[in-house]
């Protein structure tokens, strides 16, 4: 307040000053003018200058100018420090999500402790109503060979088809050529479950034996008959059962264990224990 009204006082004192001076101008003869004009500046310019630097000074004018400057360095500063931020938070979600892929393995490692094993985690898809295979990030370097039992935390994936050095293309089990003889946990009746062309999320069970008791919720595993999967790896749960007039003709539909839209990490079987 008090510096408002010191600012007030100066900026009056020198409009009286400019006005004092415009009438000895104007009431000067013009010969004279420039004589005039020379000492009005020579004596009023150091006076108007010394004002506006008091005034400035007074209203803070000049701090304000220096903090510009100083908040300008300090942003400067302090994007740095974000970016140098937003790079530690990059580095620290890789560590995490190979953490997280860590700790998937040596989940899969223990559930299947039966197997000796290879993790590996997806790096390509090819995912369309007529094919679903999916490339590893493992091949013959690592003792990965045609024909291998591919499996996830959840259940069985599918098996190797073809085999690079360091890379492998897995056929799923939703693949509509892909064709797993099974057994239903419950009645341990053998049936076939297929990948199908309108849905590549469920299975089609069928060769149901005319006298098998299939109900609903029924667990479905592999049976160990076909040289390619070992036996009792977890494939789905019979969510449907679809009557026909031919009972021969009759179906279930089989739903996945494994959420292959989400697959990221699995395990190639090298070899069975147990054999």
């Amino acid at each position: 307040m008090y510096k408002s009204k010191k600012t007030g006082i100066i900026g009056i004192i020198i409009t009286i000053i400019i006005l004092i001076l415009l009438v000895v101008a104007t009431n000067t003869e013009v010969s004279k003018m420039s004589y005039i004009e020379n000492l009005v500046n020579n004596i009023v310019m150091p006076i108007q200058n010394g004002l506006t630097y008091l005034k400035n000074k007074i209203a803070g004018n000049n701090s304000f100018f220096e903090s510009i400057e100083t908040l300008q360095a300090e942003n400067d500063e302090l994007k740095k420090k974000n970016s140098e931020l937003e790079q530690t938070l990059r580095e620290f979600e890789v560590v995490k999500a190979e953490n997280e892929t860590l700790k998937e393995y040596v989940d899969l490692k223990d559930k299947y402790q039966n197997y000796v094993t290879v993790p590996a985690y997806i790096i390509n898809r090819d995912i369309t109503n007529y094919s679903n295979t999916v490339i590893i990030n493992v091949g013959s370097a690592d003792g990965i060979k045609k024909n291998m039992t591919v499996i996830a935390d959840e259940g069985l994936v599918g098996h190797v088809i073809s085999v690079t050095e360091h890379t492998a293309k897995v056929q799923t089990i939703i693949d509509p050529a892909t064709a797993v003889t099974s057994t239903i946990s419950t009645t341990k009746d053998t049936i076939v479950v297929q990948g199908t062309l309108e849905d590549n999320t469920i299975l089609r069970a069928t060769y149901i034996p005319t006298d098998a008791s299939v109900l609903q919720g029924d667990n479905v595993e592999t049976s160990g008959i076909g040289g390619i999967y070992p036996r009792g790896i977890h494939i789905g749960t019979i969510r449907d059962v679809v009557n026909t007039n031919n009972i021969t003709d009759r179906y279930a539909i089989v739903e996945t264990a494994v959420d292959f839209r989400k697959l990221d990490t699995v395990l190639v079987i090298l070899k069975d224990n147990a054999q």
